[in-house]
């Protein structure tokens, strides 16, 4: 069996790419980045190292790495007699990943199993976003391959932080981690993944996943930027921070059992795991690299939009959403292209023109006003 994976960075390394091994798949990365694709094919073996309570050593092999920038036909023909291709690109670059999964689906044999592709990304419903690329560039050929592919929707979590140096290819990741798969898709021939298990309707894991951990996360890392602390795990023996944190999660799995009928208690224990999972101190993650790209994170359908539209619509709270929002504009970092644009854009804009342009909200939706309100007291504040 062979798996093509793209996206060969830590998340691809140390999550998708193990667990795809552990399934008894041959590993083809695909990446863009010229040394981390010669390193990979430098190595016979990395090592995925579990930092925390349960955590183990494993050893990945049977891999190597293509450069898709400078090689496209070559993924192409891998994708072509792939079982599986599987993304954790960012969801912004499943634009540039359809046109290589379009071409090796063209020269794929009829014969051949369907492949079956699934986007690993921190998105609701990526794989369709990724159909939906892939079938709009296809244009009328579309009918004739859909017969070659298999697309589902599926939802990741493992915590995999900024890498020390000197660690070449291997990565540091904490023990914890859920894959969670559509399951109508596959029919009887589900993808080989040890420790993935499959659902009939995803649409709560994803949500729950999004709004909980990506929610939770970036609420943490944004408090703690704004408290100067640098890494996620000292963030949160703040008390002040940790209390914030605590009331965005609980808005959030308020929503969560609105819309999806989840159980109030197990949303509960929910919470404890993930707040206890940012606390781990043996994971080397810092406010900056989970705060990273706040325009995209303050966007519509996204880790604080999302839900507090969502909840505000229903009635339900968002006075801890908003607050998190509001430290959002204040993260700060040049090193972060994101960052920059939101600090110039706070600077150019007034705050109805910044609320709708950011976050693609109604001047009429009932969240907006409760937005531009923060917008305006963060440009007051900073004028």
């Amino acid at each position: 069996m062979k798996a093509v994976h793209f996206g060969a960075g830590n998340i691809g390394r140390g999550f998708v790419g193990l667990l795809l091994h552990e399934g008894g798949y041959e590993l083809v990365f695909s990446d863009v980045a010229a040394p981390l694709v010669d390193a990979i094919n430098a190595v016979d073996e990395y090592t995925v190292h579990e930092v925390g309570a349960g955590g183990t050593d494993k050893k990945v092999t049977g891999f190597r790495a293509i450069n898709s920038a400078e090689h496209p036909d070559k993924v192409a023909a891998e994708i072509a007699t792939a079982d599986v291709v599987t993304t954790a690109v960012g969801p912004t670059i499943l634009r540039f990943v359809a046109p290589l999964l379009l071409r090796g689906l063209r020269e794929r044999e009829k014969t051949l199993p369907p492949v079956q592709v699934m986007a690993c990304e921190n998105a609701i419903n990526a794989t369709d976003v990724l159909e939906s690329l892939v079938w709009d560039a296809a244009g009328t050929d579309a009918a004739g391959l859909t017969d070659r592919v298999v697309f589902a929707n599926t939802a990741v979590d493992r915590i995999v932080p900024g890498q020390p140096e000197g660690g070449g290819v291997d990565v540091t990741v904490e023990p914890f981690f859920e894959w969670a798969i559509e399951r109508p898709a596959f029919g009887d021939n589900p993808p080989s993944i040890p420790g993935a298990h499959f659902v009939d309707d995803l649409a709560p894991y994803i949500e729950r996943k999004l709004f909980t951990v990506n929610t939770g996360h970036a609420t943490t890392a944004y408090f703690g930027a704004q408290a100067g602390i640098e890494k996620i795990s000292d963030a949160l023996t703040d008390p002040a921070i940790g209390a914030r944190v605590e009331a965005v999660l609980e808005e959030t799995s308020a929503l969560l059992v609105a819309k999806h009928e989840l159980d109030p208690d197990d949303l509960a224990g929910y919470r404890a795991r993930i707040v206890d999972r940012f606390r781990n101190p043996a994971l080397p993650d810092t406010v900056w690299r989970v705060g990273r790209q706040p325009l995209r994170k303050l966007s519509r359908h996204e880790r604080f939009v999302g839900p507090a539209s969502q909840a505000i619509e229903r009635g339900l709270p968002v006075d801890a959403l908003v607050a998190a929002i509001a430290a959002a504009l204040s993260f700060d970092d040049d090193q972060d292209d994101q960052s920059v644009e939101m600090q110039q854009l706070l600077a150019d804009n007034d705050a109805d023109a910044f609320t709708a342009s950011v976050t693609s909200l109604d001047p009429g939706h009932p969240l907006f006003a409760r937005v531009r309100a923060v917008v305006a007291a963060h440009q007051a504040a900073n004028a």
